[in-house]
């Protein structure tokens, strides 16, 4: 199903995902990302006013429980665009291979011969003696990408002139309560971006993992065992065995960022042509990595230092998260998401096969594998309506999340073997 450039609405979406952000949703939900790529007294004797029905009226001083939220998951954002175009082309460049020597004799070929000319010199049987001459044409061989499509919401708040104030004393409490009123609606939508940055990074983690291209996935309790000849499960490597396993952790990553430095086939989709290969290379500018934090908060101070420096990654470039997909204690290192992947044969975008994670670690990436691609961010107001007496602020949201499977990303989970216990028991529950 390619994506269509018609906006798609994604509010339920967006609701869908700060929902399980916030904790309104007790129970991991499975989320498909693939169509676009959240105790007082309730009863107040002396009666509400006949607005909004939910403030009583005044009575003694008036505190305003709000605060300003920032949104996470910024590290994902990095192209901003405009309504001129939904649609984003990235142009690559196939590998192209070495020809033979034509300023040498060689086993294949003789260039240097009396009477023969720049050309192929071809001998009886029709066959070339020499290389092609200098004019032989190489052309490049392009890879596009279409990344099209918009993805939309809005939201509102209504304002009222006057029929408020009779709930404060005075017109500077009045005004803390509209400033109350705009800073939680700033917070709302500060949920919702972030909720929608999170369906773009559960989209790349869950799509890496299901093309499954080479390096693309890492089973850490897997490697671990491999590595020592053990067989702990991932509970233990956690919980009693953490120390170890954090310093295999951190020489995987840095074995890993330095492999992504070199042009190669691993780490993303290679799509090929007949003597051609996509080969990708990510300079340790340009990699980034988000962690899940819980695993690393005991040993955050010693482990940390030992990934993120100048030799290998910046902590510019890190952000860990407390969550990937539901904040209820028990969810919070899963994933159960269907990505929208590109269907290695026709190259169109469909939905991939659903992924369902118990324990993702983490991920490492190059910048242009995943990020949202910024629309529009608007907000009008309507007119006073005269005879009620109240407007309307209106925001507006376009954006594209872009996931490109031809970049290097890298998924670090893990994952008891097959029927293996993969069970908490036993684990102590601090820092996890």
């Amino acid at each position: 199903m390619a994506r269509t450039l018609t906006p798609i609405d994604v509010y339920a979406i967006v609701n869908a995902m700060v929902e399980e952000a916030t904790g309104q949703q007790a129970t991991l939900q499975a989320v498909d990302t693939s169509s676009f790529i959240a105790a007082g007294e309730t009863i107040l004797a002396t009666g509400y006013e006949n607005t909004l029905n939910a403030l009583g009226i005044v009575m003694g001083r008036t505190f305003m429980a709000v605060r300003p939220y920032d949104a996470k998951l910024k590290i994902i954002n990095a192209k901003d665009g405009d309504l001129y175009t939904s649609r984003m082309r990235k142009i690559s460049f196939y590998n192209r291979v070495a020809q033979p020597a034509g300023d040498w004799n060689t086993q294949l070929f003789t260039n240097l011969e009396d009477g023969f000319d720049n050309g192929e010199n071809p001998n009886a049987s029709n066959q070339a003696q020499s290389t092609k001459s200098m004019w032989v044409q190489n052309q490049p061989v392009p890879l596009e990408m279409n990344f099209g499509g918009v993805s939309v919401w809005q939201d509102s708040t209504t304002v009222y002139k006057y029929q408020l104030k009779q709930a404060f004393r005075s017109e500077a409490e009045f005004a803390d309560f509209v400033a109350g009123i705009m800073t939680e609606k700033g917070n709302d939508i500060e949920s919702q971006k972030e909720a929608y940055n999170r369906a773009v990074l559960l989209n790349g983690i869950a799509g890496a993992y299901d093309m499954n291209a080479t390096g693309t996935r890492v089973n850490l309790t897997e490697e671990f065992n491999t590595r020592f000849g053990t067989n702990y499960t991932s509970a233990q490597l956690r919980s009693t065995y953490l120390d170890q396993f954090l310093k295999f952790f951190v020489a995987r990553v840095k074995q890993i960022s330095n492999f992504m430095e070199e042009r190669s086939v691993k780490y993303h989709w290679a799509p090929t042509k007949p003597g051609h290969v996509l080969l990708r290379h990510t300079p340790k500018s340009r990699q980034k990595m988000i962690l899940y934090k819980p695993l690393f908060i005991e040993a955050e101070a010693w482990v940390m230092p030992e990934i993120f420096n100048t030799e290998y990654l910046s902590i510019d470039n890190y952000e860990g998260i407390s969550y990937w997909q539901n904040n209820v204690d028990a969810n919070r290192p899963s994933i159960n998401i269907t990505p929208a992947v590109t269907d290695k044969t026709t190259g169109v975008v469909t939905s991939g096969d659903p992924v369902n994670l118990d324990y993702v670690v983490g991920c490492l990436y190059d910048t242009d594998a995943m990020m949202t691609y910024f629309n529009l961010d608007d907000a009008e107001t309507t007119p006073m309506e005269a005879r009620k007496r109240y407007y309307n602020i209106w925001y507006s949201f376009a954006r594209n999340g872009i996931y490109d499977p031809t970049e290097n990303f890298v998924v670090f989970y893990m994952a008891d073997p097959a029927g293996g216990d993969n069970t908490e028991g036993g684990e102590t529950t601090e820092g996890e």
